[in-house]
């Protein structure tokens, strides 16, 4: 790595440590696991089976039973009167009992219609697991090794599956809502599936949690088919650390962080590009809504989600590199192809603000829509990658959103817990956006997104399709038809600075503390309270001043200064405006660039005659500002390894002071055409000091009458001595060498012989 890239990579360090406390502030952290490593890839994607289960689930109460069932199809209301008969019988009343009594691999579990809460699982801990010494999560639960939860399954699970193999859970109703199994808020998590291969689970539904509602750890082969989780604190189905998944016809929503979450799946493509063998995990036909995200993934890699809908959330979908302890960062090759993402404009945030979100999970009114939104994000967004690498976005719908279809940002790799130099911009590399519908549902109806781009300029091999509509920056570069052609490509090691500084801003938040950043419109900022117009507004206002003053001071009456003050005046004005929500993704900002640009250019020549190297750096502030115009407007120059926006913002802060010394210097004072008259006339007759020169031998003709140093008009005494034609009032000069006058005395003074010399 060069010297200058080196520099440039621990300035963006730097600038980012200032955002590592508050993406990890206390509050801020994503799901946290206990220590774990990826299976090895042998096992595979569990099929269906068809036949009798194996164990049954059902409760005694036949009546209510009955009702349940009784608008099934016929074939499907006799299969489960059957089925109702052999469970009195012989089977279990709580699903537990039921895993509790599997005893070898490849056994089917069915759960009759009903409610199931579990009730022996749901007492608090005590005796020895009341005390298990285990590390304590930032969100206060305890991070428990798999022998804990095996010691102790029900301390944070409503039903535990941990180690049963090729196991099968399903629902025999009508649709998955005729068996729900019941958390009531009592448990993180209502079915944890631990280091189970080949489970498999269908048809019915999960809910109230106080963490999410189906987690499957460590897993290799999982299905998670026709499955509902609702009403959860942070997820709807989790999967972690897992390979050869397959999530199909799911359903989830209002929860407080995603309905889907693959995270940490298995990292089987790293160091692969655009082309890869297979995918750790599919998620298809599925549908999440009314979440503050629809699908997240912290190393969400190697997933492929095809022909899903995510809408009416705050965001989308979203992945990212952003929380540490995930196995596989930072997050790579995530494929989404023909997905539904629309409408995801929920804001949630208001139910942090008004206190909802601090009460106790059974009162916050889940159940009519109330969502407590568990990290910072940007609402209105279709999908976001905060840095990941090797993503590919292609053939998606993606429409009706206010803030942005795509979002991308880079995250240094010291946040995830690496510190190695080499590793710090390895993430917001190679991402692609082709071929999606952009501001139009299927129908054909215009349903625009605000922006369809919001890219904070980190990164390379980032492309866009060329369709797309309004952006920031407004050049981006374009995907060729091949996947690894770019056209306009850029390397940049930093994104841009005022882009940085709103996620520093933004990502201050904490549901627990009921923080939301001022400044931010994540939460609601508009006009002069956002963060990008205030810095816009102080930065114009210094600019103007200065500006102002030095005009004032040293160019006051110089027409060419005059007109560029005022373009300069009109451009700091255009970029306060263009740092507006509705103006960002215009004309507006590059306008204002470019009259900021003319501005500092033309004054930097007014100044080349009085303050040329100050001139000379002006000059250089315009053109970099000019660069930086064409670099948001046009093209983004290639080859550099920050935006001009740095190098404009870095010379900025030296010209400002630069300019407010020179117009508050004192000028230079003209040269005096001649000694300066004494402040009173003086007495001839005063005893002065003598003029050391006038005791300097003269020339001999010097005292002749008549001769060249007479002091008869037009002679040298008359001013041939000093230049521009006169000499200081009552005094007279006098030759010394050749070609040579100065001063002999004053009036009244004596000669070199002691006779007066006028």
């Amino acid at each position: 790595m060069s010297r200058t890239r080196r520099f440039v990579l621990a300035l963006s360090v730097v600038l980012a440590a200032l955002a590592a406390s508050l993406l990890t502030a206390p509050g801020a952290q994503a799901h946290e696991e206990r220590p774990v490593t990826f299976p090895d890839g042998s096992g595979s994607v569990p099929e269906l089976r068809t036949g009798e289960p194996d164990l049954l689930v059902c409760k005694t109460d036949r009546a209510a039973f009955e009702r349940r069932i009784a608008g099934f199809p016929a074939p499907l209301k006799a299969r489960n009167l059957t089925l109702y008969e052999r469970c009195a019988r012989d089977g279990y009343r709580h699903l537990q009992q039921a895993v509790d009594a599997v005893d070898r691999p490849g056994l089917t579990i069915a759960i009759l219609p009903g409610l199931y809460e579990e009730e022996p699982s749901q007492p608090p801990p005590t005796g020895a697991c009341a005390a298990l010494e285990a590390r304590t999560s930032s969100l206060g639960y305890q991070i428990l090794s798999y022998e804990q939860q095996r010691q102790c399954p029900h301390n944070q699970n409503l039903v535990a599956v941990l180690g049963k193999k090729d196991l099968q859970i399903e629902g025999t109703g009508a649709s998955r809502l005729d068996v729900v199994i019941d958390a009531g808020y009592r448990k993180l998590n209502a079915l944890r599936a631990d280091g189970s291969d080949g489970v498999y689970f269908r048809n019915f539904t999960a809910q109230r949690t106080t963490f999410n509602s189906l987690y499957v750890l460590a897993a290799d082969g999982f299905v998670i088919d026709d499955v509902l989780t609702r009403w959860n604190d942070e997820y709807g189905f989790l999967t972690f650390a897992s390979d050869h998944g397959l999530y199909k016809n799911c359903e989830s929503y209002g929860n407080g962080d995603s309905g889907i979450y693959p995270g940490s799946a298995s990292d089987i493509n790293d160091g692969r590009g655009y082309d890869v063998p297979r995918y750790s995990i599919e998620i298809t036909g599925c549908r999440s809504h009314h979440n503050m995200v629809g699908y997240s993934g912290t190393a969400g890699d190697s997933v492929w989600v095809h022909d899903n809908e995510f809408d009416h959330n705050m965001g989308g979908a979203s992945m990212d590199s952003a929380f540490p302890g995930h196995p596989g960062l930072p997050q790579n090759h995530a494929r989404f192809e023909r997905n539904l993402i629309h409408d995801n404009n929920q804001n949630y945030y208001r139910y942090v603000a008004d206190g909802t979100c601090a009460r106790p999970p059974v009162d916050r009114g889940y159940e009519q829509g109330v969502v407590c939104p568990q990290i910072s994000m940007p609402p209105g967004t279709g999908i976001i990658t905060a840095g990941g690498n090797w993503n590919l976005y292609e053939d998606n719908w993606v429409y009706g959103h206010q803030r942005a279809a795509f979002y991308l940002s880079a995250v240094p790799a010291f946040i995830r817990g690496e510190s190695a130099w080499g590793k710090q911009a390895d993430t917001s590399h190679h991402n692609r956006y082709a071929g999606n519908r952009l501001g139009v549902d299927r129908s054909g109806t215009a349903r625009p997104n605000r922006t369809d781009v919001w890219w904070d300029g980190q990164g390379r091999g980032n492309c866009w399709q060329s369709d797309a509509g309004a952006a920031s920056p407004g050049a981006l570069p374009d995907c060729g038809a091949r996947r690894g052609d770019v056209s306009g490509g850029t390397d940049r090691l930093v994104g841009e600075p005022v882009k940085l500084a709103q996620l520093l801003v933004c990502a201050d938040y904490s549901v627990q503390a009921r923080r939301l950043p001022a400044g931010c419109d994540w939460y609601g900022a508009r006009g002069l309270q956002r963060v990008e117009t205030q810095l816009a507004l102080g930065s114009s206002l210094v600019l103007a001043l200065a500006g102002l003053a030095l005009w004032r001071r040293r160019l006051r009456g110089h027409r060419l200064a005059g007109a560029a003050t005022l373009i300069g005046l009109a451009g700091l004005a255009l970029d306060v405006a263009g740092s507006t929500l509705a103006l960002t993704p215009t004309f507006v900002p590059a306008l204002a660039l470019l009259l900021t640009g003319v501005w500092w250019t033309l004054l930097g020549l007014a100044l080349r005659p009085v303050r040329p190297v100050l001139a000379a750096a002006t000059v250089l502030l315009g053109a970099l500002t000019l660069l930086d115009a064409f670099d948001k407007a046009i093209l983004m120059v290639p080859g550099i390894p920050v935006s001009p926006a740095w190098l404009r913002l870095l010379l900025g802060v030296v010209w400002v002071l630069w300019a407010v010394v020179a117009a508050g210097a004192r000028g230079p004072s003209p040269t005096p055409s001649a000694p300066p008259q004494p402040d009173t006339p003086r007495n001839p007759d005063a005893d002065t000091p003598r003029n050391p020169e006038a005791d300097t031998p003269r020339h001999p003709e010097a005292d002749t009458p008549g001769g060249p140093g007479a002091d008869t008009p037009g002679g040298p005494a008359a001013g041939a001595g000093a230049p521009g034609g006169a000499g200081a009032p009552g005094e007279t000069w006098a030759h010394g060498r050749t070609g040579e006058a100065r001063p002999a005395g004053r009036t009244g003074e004596a000669g070199p012989h002691g006779e007066a010399s006028a």
